[in-house]
């Protein structure tokens, strides 16, 4: 026993057991709050909605990946974390993208089910911030998983509003202004990510796997 703590392996394994338990609840989390946003968003013809529901998709594949990541080395988690920053970027992507569909063909959304949805999702990922907010400062691993749960809740209060701005004015531009916020948000995250991540593997060995 006094061997093992005293080179550290005890607090590192110990370390790697809580970060695995961690990322297994968000993963759950996220998995079922990706279906239930998605028919919500479907539901209200809302891009604010649907935008939301990818963000937990991606979650869901990004604490997927940071499972594996865990108990690899510094250079394997950097690459990990860089391929997370790739999927806030596809996020990004698709928000604008969506954006530039309904300015072309203009739908109404159903505000009622794009409060509900919003505040399902607030208080899902609340859980997920409260139990991530250990790890935040662990590795560059999660700190990116952190980075991605705290803009889930900036995105969670961004579709409330909108879908108290679509009541409000009876109209359908509040949700595409909130669309386009949240590209804007998802690419600084992406931006910060990748550069981040791009430092830690600058900094590590080539050879190692």
């Amino acid at each position: 026993m006094g061997d093992c703590c005293e080179d550290k392996s005890c607090a590192i394994e110990a370390l790697q057991s809580r970060q695995r338990g961690t990322l297994l609840a968000v993963l759950w989390i996220n998995a079922v709050m990706f279906v239930a946003i998605l028919a919500a968003g479907l539901l209200a013809q809302s891009t604010a909605v649907l935008s939301d529901s990818l963000d937990n998709l991606g979650d869901a594949l990004t604490y997927s990946l940071t499972l594996y990541a865990v108990s690899r080395n510094g250079h394997t988690k950097a690459r990990v974390a860089l391929f997370k920053g790739v999927l806030i970027l596809a996020a990004a992507l698709f928000v604008l993208s969506q954006l530039a569909y309904k300015l072309l063909y203009p739908v109404m959304p159903v505000y009622e089910t794009m409060s509900l949805a919003s505040i399902a999702s607030l208080i899902a990922n609340g859980i997920c911030l409260a139990l991530l907010w250990k790890h935040r400062s662990d590795d560059v691993n999660m700190t990116s998983v952190w980075e991605c749960s705290r803009n889930d809740i900036a995105s969670n209060l961004s579709v409330l509003f909108a879908a108290g701005g679509v009541w409000v004015t009876g109209a359908a531009w509040p949700d595409l202004v909130v669309g386009g916020l949240l590209a804007l948000l998802f690419l600084r995250s992406a931006l910060r990510v990748l550069r981040s991540t791009w430092s830690a593997l600058a900094a590590q060995p080539a050879h190692q796997h």
